[in-house]
Formats: C-alpha cells, sequence, structure tokens
C-alpha cells in the first residue's frame, strides 16, 4: 500500500504512459469514470426509504440526502484552485474513489440517521472531485471541442448510475438493503485499482490561478447564467429523482427491483440525450431554445407526479423527465468552460460546480419540510414552479445567437 501511495504521488510517474498507449487513455479514464459513479449510485434508488424507515421525517430525509451537495458546494471551489496550481488531477481523482469507498462501507456498518448524514457527506466529498474529473478528461481534446468531450464523459457518468441502480436494486431485494452499500464500497474498490493507471496529461502549460483571477472568472456573465441555471437543474433533480420520487413510487406499491427501475429510467434517456445535446439539438433547434425545451419538459413531468395513481404512469413521467433533463445539463457544463483557457478552466469548473451544488443541497431539503408542513404534492408543484422558472431565465437572459457570450 505505501507503494502503491508513493507511486500516485509521485509527479513524474505515470502508470498510464507506462503500461497503455495513448490512444487507449479515453478507454481506461471511461471506464473508471463509470465505476466512480456505480460506487455512489447503487444504493441512491433504495436510500430514502431507508432513511424514513430509520425513523427519519421527510425533512431530516432532506437533510441526509443533501448533505451530498451542501459538501460539494464547500469542496468544489478549492479543490479546483488547488489542481490548477499543482497542474495535477489524477491524484484527486484518485482521493475522490477512495472517499467514495469509505462512504459505501460506512453506511453498511452504520444505520442511524446522524451516521447516515456522516457517511453520505463523505460520498459528497468524493463528488467534489469530479471537477478533476471534468477538466483532465476536457484536457484530452482541442478547446473548440469541449461540449464533445463533456457529452463523452456525461454519458460515461450517467452509464455509471444507471448500472448502478438496477444492480443495487437488485441486490437489495435478493440480500437485503444494506448490500448495495457493499456493492458500492466494491466498485470503488475496483475503481482504484483501474484509476492507477489514468493518463495525466502533463503537456499543458498551466499558469496558476491567483485570488484576483477567480473573482475575474466568478464575474463572466456566460458562466454566472450557466450557474445559476444548473443550480435550478440540481434542485430539481435531487428533490425528485434522487429524493422524494422513490417514496412516492414505494406508497404506490413499489419493491426494491422497482424502484431501482424507476430510477434508472429516470437518467437511462438522458444517455443517449446527452451524447445528442450539442450535436444535434444545439446545432438544429439552437442552444437557447434547447436549454427551454428541455426546461418545460422537465418542469411539466414534475407536475404530473401529484396526478399519478400507478407505478407504470410514474415510469413514463420520469423517463420522459430524465430525456429533458439530459439535453440540458451537458450545454450548461460544457458552454460554462467553453471561453476560459486551460488555466483557468479548474477554477471555472470549480465554481460551475460548487455552485450547483446549492441545488443539490436545498432541493432536497426545501421540499423536505415543504412536505412536513404541508404535503408531499406541494413539494412536487414547487419544484415544477423552479423548472418554469429556469426556463423563463433562459428566455429572457440567454442570447438567441449563442449561450456562450
Amino acid at each position: 500500500m505505501i507503494i502503491f501511495n508513493l507511486v500516485l504521488l509521485q509527479p513524474g510517474y505515470d502508470w498510464g504512459r507506462l503500461v497503455y498507449r495513448e490512444k487507449n487513455k479515453h478507454i481506461i479514464f471511461i471506464t473508471v469514470t463509470a465505476l466512480f459513479w456505480f460506487s455512489l449510485y447503487s444504493y441512491v434508488p433504495i436510500f430514502p426509504g431507508y432513511i424514513e424507515k430509520s425513523g427519519a421525517s421527510h425533512g431530516m430525509t432532506g437533510i441526509i440526502i443533501g448533505s451530498y451537495g451542501f459538501v460539494q458546494m464547500l469542496v468544489r471551489i478549492p479543490l479546483g484552485i488547488v489542481s490548477d496550481r499543482l497542474n495535477r488531477r489524477k491524484i484527486f481523482i484518485i482521493l475522490g474513489i477512495l472517499f467514495s469507498l469509505i462512504s459505501g462501507l460506512g453506511l453498511w456498518l452504520f444505520n442511524s440517521a446522524w451516521s447516515m448524514l456522516i457517511y453520505r457527506s463523505m460520498a459528497g466529498m468524493a463528488a467534489a472531485s469530479w471537477v478533476a474529473f471534468s477538466i483532465l478528461f476536457s484536457s484530452y481534446y482541442k478547446s473548440e471541442e469541449a461540449t464533445k468531450a463533456v457529452g463523452y464523459i456525461l454519458a460515461a457518468n450517467n452509464s455509471g448510475q444507471v448500472l448502478a441502480m438496477l444492480a443495487g436494486s437488485a441486490f437489495a431485494g435478493w440480500y437485503g438493503e444494506k448490500s448495495s452499500f457493499l456493492l458500492a464500497a466494491v466498485a470503488a474498490v475496483i475503481g482504484l485499482i483501474i484509476g492507477v493507471f489514468i493518463v495525466e496529461n502533463t503537456n499543458i502549460n498551466n499558469k496558476p490561478m491567483e485570488i484576483r483571477q477567480l473573482f475575474a472568472v466568478a464575474k463572466s456573465k456566460s458562466l454566472m447564467i450557466m450557474s445559476v441555471l444548473s443550480i435550478l437543474l440540481q434542485f430539481i433533480t435531487f428533490a425528485t429523482v434522487y429524493g422524494f420520487t422513490p417514496i412516492v413510487a414505494e406508497s404506490l406499491g413499489a419493491n426494491s427491483n422497482q424502484l431501482g427501475l424507476l430510477t434508472a429510467l429516470s437518467v437511462l434517456p438522458s444517455i443517449p440525450a446527452v451524447a445528442l445535446s450539442g450535436s444535434l439539438f444545439g446545432r438544429k433547434y439552437g442552444e437557447k431554445k434547447t436549454l427551454v425545451y428541455g426546461f418545460a419538459v422537465t418542469a411539466l413531468t414534475c407536475m404530473a407526479i401529484p396526478f399519478i395513481r400507478s407505478f407504470p404512469m410514474l415510469v413514463v413521467t420520469q423517463f420522459v423527465g430524465g430525456f429533458g433533463r439530459g439535453i440540458v445539463a451537458p450545454l450548461l457544463m460544457g458552454l460554462s468552460i467553453k471561453n476560459f483557457d486551460e488555466s483557468k478552466r479548474g477554477s471555472a469548473m470549480g465554481f460551475y460546480q460548487a455552485i450547483y451544488g446549492l441545488g443539490m443541497f436545498s432541493g432536497p431539503v426545501i421540499v423536505g419540510f415543504i412536505s412536513d408542513m404541508a404535503s408531499l404534492n406541494i413539494g412536487f408543484f414547487i419544484t415544477a414552479f423552479i423548472g418554469f422558472i429556469a426556463a423563463i431565465i433562459v428566455k429572457i437572459c440567454v442570447p438567441s445567437n449563442s449561450v456562450n457570450t
């Protein structure tokens, strides 16, 4: 283990370049990315219900789920700055996978509300390393191919999540809900092993960003618009798909396997949508219209949930909503960094991903407390309203010729 750590921390030593040819670095990276997200999402379908079975209220459930985003909000900007200064991304990727391993093991071993809060927060610490994943993979491509690179890595992200949800819920049905946490830990171990062979891009002439430059980055109009829109998108996603939609499904009689199917089908359509967002929809309809339509579809599917009385119809709404979110996410993410040079992309992406962590935190927390005070249906109506607000912001604030001004 000592030798393993020394190898990972040695700046001039790159197992990826030693063992694999250049053309294979994309395959290695995509595989590790999928395993990383598999480890973070294998228990997501059963997690909200699992929390409430421990005796937690909707509000506490929202806090535990939201802690995942809260930690990211705190960590991602410093991580982006440090990775820029060191001009190293791989070590942060490895550390992220390690935190995911600890999170999975902790949730497997302990089941009190407070322990779940702690170990789900560690999952948030792991997910904060996504900034390093995004920037390193983007560095494999030319600047003008930023949205294309983001599309590929988001496809790996979503693929890992879908497989995790299906496998994790199946394990929960066969061996009990706790087994999905153990499955997450196993995926993280495999990811750590393969992650040793990731290729670090050391050919970038990277000038570290100063604090004053960070403020300049944050003042970018396009970055701010994309960040606000992403807050709203994550608010919707974590309040519904990863928050309270599974609880609605359980109230309709869904079992563990059906919960996994529901959540997987909420993400599955985003895989082709992510791949086609910039290349097909953005080119054919324009980036502005694509964003408006994506948010509108997402909002409508949230509004429909309180009126659903059968599990199959709930699945249909989540499938459609997944496609809407899928065409929005890569545009927001790719366009948030497209106008920045390589030396500033880590900080710009860190800012963007930290800011949208606010939505990941506030979505389940706000909807959880609203559900305790009023009803879960009101929570879904509020979420739909957020989606329509996002569409209006795009309509008013995003220029028609380009979202990147």
